[in-house]
């Protein structure tokens, strides 16, 4: 399972919310890059940057800001928050982002996202299924939707997705641990029905016992935020969790 700190930032800064709340803003850096450093320095290999600028404005916001980061690091980037058209992705991709997170796109226009989908493939793109009471949220988690997230999860992984991130908004930025039974039975039914999913945990995750748990459950994938920024861990631990558990 591949340990991958998150960096959700506004005007530049990388900060944390609460259940996805722009009110319950907590900032924890001025400087992207300098944190993106030590996880790098610490040994992780993988960056969530989630542009929540982006996210609220429906396009790319702070590309500066990923430009930097990936000119400057190793870190294998994938990115959030804003990519609402090609043009998005091509200018995420450009800057040095190794893969970009299909969410909002995808609850509201399939064709596009299936032909994004065409052009870039299951390496490059992930399906973001981020839901609140089993429902798909949109917008910067703003808006709810009437799609299942098992549906919704389903519809894509039969046209070939598999790297997929879902997010309990219920669980992020709370500290009271991953919704581990979801996407024990999401997993599963996915399975079920013939599919191939590479789930990623994201909301919640705040200590060593939830990596294990989340690995023993054999999930791909564990993004951490705000525990890491609180200091409930430390990119040291992380990095040497990942080189006893990882793939």
């Amino acid at each position: 399972m591949v340990i991958i700190p998150a960096m959700d930032i506004i005007d530049g800064q990388y900060v944390r919310l609460k259940m996805g709340d722009y009110t319950k803003k907590e900032v924890y850096g001025e400087d992207p890059l300098e944190m993106a450093k030590k996880i790098e320095d610490a040994g992780l290999k993988r960056l969530h940057l989630v542009d929540l600028d982006g996210a609220k404005a429906r396009h790319i916001v702070n590309v500066k800001v990923l430009e930097k980061i990936a000119r400057h690091t190793s870190l294998v980037i994938d990115v959030g928050g804003g990519l609402q058209s090609k043009q998005d992705f091509v200018d995420v991709f450009s800057a040095g982002a190794s893969m970009g997170t299909v969410g909002s796109l995808a609850a509201k226009q399939r064709d596009l996202t299936l032909e994004l989908f065409q052009y870039w493939g299951p390496d490059k793109l992930i399906l973001g299924a981020d839901c609140r009471n089993g429902l798909i949220a949109v917008g910067g988690w703003e808006h709810t939707t009437d799609l299942s997230l098992f549906d919704f999860v389903a519809s894509y992984l039969q046209e070939g997705f598999t790297k997929v991130i879902s997010t309990d908004i219920s669980r992020d930025g709370m500290l009271n641990g991953p919704s581990i039974e979801l996407y024990v039975e999401l997993m599963q039914t996915m399975r079920d029905k013939g599919y191939t999913i590479e789930l990623i945990a994201s909301g919640g995750v705040r200590s060593i016992d939830d990596l294990n748990q989340l690995h023993q459950e054999r999930l791909s994938g564990a993004i951490i935020g705000k525990a890491l920024y609180e200091e409930w861990v430390t990119v040291t631990d992380l990095a040497a969790w990942e080189a006893a558990h990882g793939r």
